[in-house]
């Protein structure tokens, strides 16, 4: 008998020899740790925009989501999916998902560190600016997650309009504490609230919703029939749902629970298998006979959840610019340690205009979003104004931030050639969770037109909106031409013409903020390309007296 026996093992300098051919030469280190708050940007957002006080906090978080583990939870909940189980093994219907411990872990750290509902019983001016950069950092981790932090974010404001409801829910939703598990709400010491929206036969045309609502003998007390096309987060606490009662399509509050500590009819039909976001369960449940109450007048279901609209297409912008943010991180991390051609990546000129490219799009992504938390922070406070701005700023946002997130995406996971292109990196997750924020909370034409109708209904929108940019009045030539291009344009604006429309508004909104907050480098880059006709139709096409060095050293966290 022959045995076949392994060639001794002999270290050399600490590395075993004898098999050069798996000796590992020109691969960056692993990103993780680090510091997901090392963004000057970022930074001088937050103390701009009034929240300068929470700087010491996000610090901390951001150590926290670059750590090894936090990485880790981030990619075992996207690994191990949420998994419906609709009976119980001796046949009771339960309609419960599991999830898997790291999407537990992730969930506590959001909800503990404020990223849920608790800006809302926050006094201090700038809560929801802190908050909105809480997302900005902790967002590093994974973004599914960020998706029952949101919808608990964006119901808080709609209860009010039933006072006794708000009275009971809002105390628990805007806690600090993450307490899993379906039981009955009033006996938790906090809750998630999720939303059934949509339909199948209308998507974002809500009004044309068919789920009936009975009213019951008791006053504000309903029963439900019918069945929802996409409801995330089914093991939230409570659920914000549009249904047709008699007075037409109302708002209405949903628990799984019912206070005597019996299920509420919330049959999960199934989880969508989508595209990304695959550690967040979406499902299709069904109501019948469900119990729920009433949130303001019957036929006001629209005007009850619009400030959630509001609060949702803030977080879509967020987490889109996370994003951005997230795999430009990951892109200079691999340049810098990679080299091909007797160079580092990150030191040859044609990678330094694509990083910087991509460097300016991100920091005009994070400028807008916080300038866009500032405005919701002092709109919650009274500001009348500000509420304008916020009303048409936040779609123009939505729209073209989230539609830039892909062709972001797929360039950052170029930077990483091949290696960009296997799960073990991190960058499919990505590229595949960016397409999401444009088409949640109504997709780009929705935003479009919305923009439209906020221009025909509420003109004190525009107003706010040129007093804005009126800011940065002769501070660049070419800023003030694309001002001049956007006022000519608002006389011909048609639907046909509201992308393009939108698309200039957004752009001299941020090439604004970034003329008066950004370094020369950046803010000449920025006008020069996307104000100017400077650019091509790629990224890594900055012209050629740009300042790379400059947004390059601005925008790339300090090297280990």
């Amino acid at each position: 008998m022959t045995t076949l026996t392994q060639e001794p093992y002999e270290e050399s300098a600490g590395r075993p020899v004898g098999y050069a051919t798996h000796d590992v030469t020109n691969q960056p280190p692993p990103l993780a740790p680090y510091d997901a708050s090392a963004d000057t940007a970022l930074l001088e957002g937050v103390r701009r925009e009034g929240a300068g006080w929470a700087e010491e906090e996000l610090r901390r978080l951001g150590l926290r989501a670059g750590s090894a583990q936090a990485q880790e939870w981030g990619d075992l909940a996207n690994r191990h999916e949420p998994v419906l189980r609709t009976h119980d093994r001796y046949g009771n219907r339960i309609d419960e998902v599991e999830y898997h411990p790291s999407w537990h872990h992730l969930m506590r750290v959001a909800v503990g560190e404020g990223l849920a509902g608790s800006a809302w019983a926050d006094d201090r001016p700038g809560a929801h600016v802190a908050r909105t950069a809480g997302g900005l950092v902790w967002g590093h981790t994974e973004a599914g997650h960020g998706c029952p932090t949101s919808m608990t974010y964006a119901a808080v404001p709609a209860l009010p309009a039933e006072p006794e409801l708000a009275k009971v829910y809002e105390p628990l939703l805007t806690s600090r504490e993450y307490e899993p598990g379906l039981r009955p709400p009033t006996g938790k010491r906090g809750l998630l609230a999720g939303m059934g929206m949509t339909e199948k036969q209308g998507g974002s045309d809500v009004r044309t919703n068919t789920t009936a609502a009975t009213p019951t003998a008791e006053s504000g007390v309903y029963t439900l029939r019918g069945h929802k096309w996409f409801t995330s987060a089914p093991m939230c606490d409570v659920f914000l749902v549009l249904a047709q009662a008699p007075g037409g399509l109302s708002c209405f509050l949903v628990p799984r629970v019912l206070p005597d500590g019996t299920r509420n009819t919330f049959r999960v039909q199934r989880l969508k298998d989508k595209l990304g976001n695959r550690s967040n369960a979406s499902s299709e449940p069904e109501f019948d006979g469900t119990v729920a109450w009433l949130v303001g007048p019957e036929g006001q279901g629209v005007k009850t959840i619009i400030e959630m609209v509001n609060c949702t297409r803030l977080d879509c912008v967020m987490a889109s610019a996370t994003l951005m943010r997230k795999t430009l991180v990951e892109a200079g991390h691999h340049v810098r340690h990679r080299g091909a051609f007797g160079a580092r990546l990150v030191d040859q000129p044609l990678m330094r205009n694509v990083l910087a490219d991509l460097a300016l799009e991100s920091e005009a992504a994070t400028t807008l979003t916080l300038r866009l938390a500032g405005a919701a922070d002092r709109a919650v406070r009274g500001d009348a104004g500000e509420a304008a701005f916020r009303r048409i700023a936040t779609a123009v946002g939505k729209y073209w931030v989230t539609k830039r997130g892909p062709a972001f995406t797929a360039e950052a996971l170029e930077c990483l050639g091949g290696n960009g292109y296997v799960e073990e990196s991190g960058m499919p997750r990505h590229y595949r969770e960016a397409p999401l924020l444009s088409i949640w909370e109504g997709s780009g034409n929705v935003n479009a037109l919305d923009v439209l109708r906020a221009l025909g209904r509420s003109p004190e929108t525009a107003h706010a909106l040129f007093g804005e940019l009126a800011l940065a009045r002769g501070a660049d030539a070419r800023l003030d031409a694309a001002v001049a291009r956007l006022e000519s344009g608002l006389a011909e604006a048609s639907e046909t013409g509201a992308r393009r429309l939108v698309e200039l508004m957004a752009l001299t909104l941020q090439g604004s903020l970034l003329v008066r907050h950004a370094p020369p480098a950046v803010a000449d880059a920025f006008c020069a390309s996307r104000l100017g006709g400077d650019w091509g139709h790629a990224f890594g096409t900055l012209p050629a007296g740009a300042d790379l060095g400059g947004i390059l050293e601005r925008a790339l966290p300090p090297r280990a």
